[in-house]
């Protein structure tokens, strides 16, 4: 395997698996953290109006006009 920063090669028996070495470790931790990273989400189709049943966002309309 390879390290994901730097691509030197790894072994699990490394103290820093996946990383070869605290530097790569710290450069991915602040990658996250800059958000350089990113899980992204499926994308849902949208529902059609009126498909919200009871308490959906028809009904939340209505209650905050009270």
């Amino acid at each position: 395997m390879k390290c994901p920063i730097c691509k030197k090669e790894v072994t699990p028996a490394d103290r820093f698996f996946p990383f070869c070495s605290e530097r790569c470790k710290i450069i991915d931790l602040g990658n996250w953290a800059s958000e350089k990273y990113v899980i992204s989400t499926p994308i849902q189709p949208e529902e059609s109006e009126g498909a919200e049943g009871p308490g959906g966002a028809e009904g939340e309309d209505q209650a905050d006009e009270r």
